[in-house]
C-alpha cells in the first residue's frame, strides 16, 4: 500500500562508469555514499571514497568525493545478473566492494561487503570519528553475506497475538510508531552484544534491505515491508523484551526477530516504499495489537504449514501481478487488514492530510517553511526561504532540493512522505532529538 497510486518520479542519476570488472559481471547497479559527522549526523563535504572490489586486489575501481551535502554522485558498478536475484538458487546475485572513507578533522573509516544489485542503487551511510575524538573507531564494519544467499538460524515459532503483561514499565493502549528503538545486536541472553539506538524508519530499511532484494516487484517489497514493519510493532506494543527483563526492544538474531546489520547499505526502491507507509502495520478484526507476522525464505527453509509468508514465494506472486494486500492474504488468510498506526512518536507535528503544493497557506505552511529553513543552515545546497506562511515558488525549489538529497521523488510539494521525512531531519539538526 502507499499513501496513493501516482506512479513515483525519479530524476535521471548522475553517473560515473567504473573499470572493467570480471566477465561474470555482466550488468550494473549503482552506489551513492552519503558521509556524515557521527556527533551531530552534519554532512561532511569533501570526504574521498576508494571503493575496491572485495576479495580482489587493492587497486580502486572508482574515486570519489561528497559534494556540500554529504553524498557522492552515483557510481556504476559491476554487477550479476538481474536475473540470478528473481528466482531461489545457490548463486550469489549481487557483488561486494569495499569501501574507504577519509575527509580532513576525521578518523578515516573502512566498510567491508557493500553489496551491489544489478539495476538497483544501493545507498552506503557512513558515520565519521572527529580525529579530536579518544574513543576508538569500530574499523572495519564488516557486512556479512545476505540472508537470502547464506545461511542463517530459522525463526523460532511463536503465537501470532503475543500475551501483554500489564505490569511493565509501559502499557500501551494504542498502536505508536516509536522514534527509535534499541536493537541488541545478538541473541537475548548474550549479555555482551552492544545496543543501538536506530530510528525505527532507518531500522526497517536496514531489515528489508538484508532480507530481500531491492530488484523484486514493487509489490513484494511493499509486502514484505509491512510485514517487517507489523512484527517490530508487535514488539513496541507488547514490550516483549522489556517486560522479559531486557533493555531492548528488539534483536539481530534472525532466530528471535529479523536480521538488522550494524552499518549496512540500503536500497533506495526500499527506502522510498518505508517512507511512504511507514506508520502501517497488519491487523485482524478484534485484535488490537498488530500482529507478530512471522515468515522464512521458501528455499532454505519452509514454513508454509505454519501460515507463514515465504519470501521467495511472494516474489513470484508479485511478478504475478498480486497486489501487496494479496499477497500477505495468500500466506495469512483473508481476514488480514492493512491499519494505521494513531500516533507517530517524535515529530513536531502529524501531517494535514493533505499534500502543500504552491498555492497552499497557514499555519502548517508555515511550521514546515521553518523547518525546511533550519535544516537549510546545515544542508546548504537547500536554498533559505522566508517563513511566511504562503507556499510560493521559492518554497517549492526549497522541497525539491530537499527532496534531492534525501532521496525523495521531486515534487516540489509535500506529500505525506516529505512531511514526515523533514519532521525527522528537522529533529536532528534542530537538536531537539538525534540521528543514531
Amino acid at each position: 500500500m502507499t499513501q496513493n497510486n501516482q506512479k513515483q518520479i525519479f530524476p535521471a542519476p548522475t553517473v560515473r562508469m567504473a573499470q572493467t570488472a570480471p566477465a561474470d559481471l555482466t550488468d550494473r547497479g549503482y552506489l551513492q555514499v552519503n558521509v556524515v559527522n557521527i556527533e551531530n549526523n552534519f554532512p561532511i563535504s569533501n570526504a574521498r571514497i576508494s571503493i575496491t572490489h572485495t576479495g580482489g586486489n587493492q587497486t580502486p575501481v572508482e574515486e570519489v568525493s561528497t559534494n556540500q551535502s554529504g553524498q557522492t554522485e552515483q557510481v556504476s558498478l559491476a554487477a550479476p545478473p538481474v536475473a540470478l536475484s528473481l528466482e531461489p538458487q545457490n548463486l550469489r546475485p549481487y557483488s561486494e566492494y569495499n569501501l574507504t572513507v577519509t575527509a580532513p578533522g576525521f578518523k578515516p573509516a573502512t566498510i567491508e561487503g557493500t553489496e551491489i544489485l544489478a539495476s538497483s542503487t544501493a545507498i552506503q551511510p557512513v558515520r565519521l570519528d572527529p580525529e579530536a575524538d579518544p574513543e576508538p573507531v569500530e574499523n572495519p564494519i564488516q557486512i556479512p553475506d545476505h540472508t537470502l544467499y547464506a545461511e542463517y538460524p530459522p525463526k523460532i515459532a511463536e503465537p501470532e497475538i503475543q500475551p501483554v503483561n500489564e505490569s511493565g514499565e509501559i502499557v500501551l493502549s494504542r498502536v505508536v510508531v516509536p522514534q527509535t528503538v534499541v536493537v541488541h545486536d545478538g541473541v537475548p541472553s548474550d549479555a555482551s552484544a552492544p545496543n543501538y539506538y536506530v530510528p525505527y524508519r532507518d531500522y526497517i530499511k536496514n531489515v528489508a534491505s538484508s532480507e530481500i532484494y531491492a530488484t523484486w516487484p514493487q509489490a513484494s517489497i511493499t509486502a514484505n515491508v509491512l510485514a517487517i514493519m507489523s512484527f517490530t510493532l508487535n514488539r513496541v506494543y507488547t514490550e516483549h523484551y522489556r517486560n522479559r527483563g531486557y533493555d531492548f526492544t528488539i534483536t539481530s538474531s534472525t532466530a528471535f526477530d529479523h536480521k538488522w546489520i550494524y552499518g549496512r547499505n540500503i536500497y533506495e526502491s526500499i527506502s522510498v516504499i518505508v517512507d511512504e507507509i511507514f506508520d502501517n502495520y497488519l491487523s485482524r478484526p478484534g485484535v488490537r495489537q498488530p500482529i507478530l507476522t512471522q515468515y522464512c525464505d521458501g528455499r532454505m527453509t519452509q514454513c508454509l504449514d505454519r501460515g507463514w509468508m515465504t519470501q521467495w514465494g511472494s516474489c513470484n506472486l508479485g511478478e504475478r501481478g498480486y497486489s501487496p494486500i494479496d499477497i500477505l492474504r495468500h500466506f495469512y488468510g483473508d481476514n488480514m487488514y492493512i491499519n494505521t498506526a494513531e500516533e507517530i512518536a517524535g515529530i513536531p507535528s502529524s501531517w494535514p492530510g493533505y499534500d502543500l503544493t504552491i498555492g497552499s497557506s497557514g499555519q502548517k505552511v508555515q511550521q514546515v517553511q521553518e523547518q525546511l529553513d533550519t535544516i537549510a543552515t546545515v544542508y546548504t545546497a537547500i536554498p533559505r526561504i522566508q517563513p511566511d506562511g504562503v507556499f510560493g515558488p521559492a518554497t517549492a525549489a526549497a522541497v525539491r532540493e530537499f527532496q534531492s538529497i534525501f532521496g525523495l521523488p521531486q515534487t516540489g510539494a509535500i506529500d505525506f512522505p516529505t512531511w514526515y521525512k523533514i519532521s525527522h531531519i528537522y529533529v536532528a539538526v534542530s537538536g531537539i532529538g538525534e540521528l543514531v
